[in-house]
Parts: structure tokens; sequence; C-alpha cells
């Protein structure tokens, strides 16, 4: 296989990243929701350390800890995002 074609597998590995990132923000805006109607906090460090750990536990070991790694900027973003939700609902 060359390099132009590997680039192609990679393409399309981020298009179904993008696709399953955007159906997490869409949970997220649930959640925000939910939180936002029982008056919780967006941020939830039990939650988040727990999740970093399950999802490393379901990667093989050598990808572990850098998969890992790439959960503490999703769950940020996530998190910036429910935020903006939530103070738009306020200025409504």
């Amino acid at each position: 296989m060359d390099l132009n074609e590997l680039r192609e597998k990679i393409d399309e590995v981020d298009r179904q990243l993008i696709a399953l990132l955007e159906q997490r923000l869409d949970v997220a805006a649930q959640i925000a929701a939910y939180k936002k109607a029982h008056g919780l906090a967006v941020l939830d460090p039990g939650r988040e350390a727990a999740k970093v750990e399950a999802v490393k536990a379901q990667c093989r070991p050598q990808t572990a800890e850098l998969i890992g790694a790439l959960y503490g900027p999703i769950m940020a973003a996530s998190r910036a995002y429910q935020e903006r939700l939530m103070e738009a609902q306020d200025g409504q």
C-alpha cells in the first residue's frame, strides 16, 4: 500500500471520528439540558476520571495512555459546549 492510499484511509477514519464526535456532542447537549433542569454543575471530576480509566481499560496496552490523554481535550470541549448551551438558555 502506498502513502496516498494510507492517507485516504486516515481521511476515512477522520470522517468517522467527526461523525462520532458530533453524536457525542448531541448527547452532551441533552446532558446540559438535564443538568440545567436539575441544578447540577457541568463539571463532575470523579465522573471524568472514571471515564478516562474506563476508556484506557478498553484500549490495547500500547495505546491506552495516548488515547486516555486524548479524552481530556474531548471532555473539556464537551464541558465548554454544555456551558455555552446552558448560558444560552439563561439568556432566553
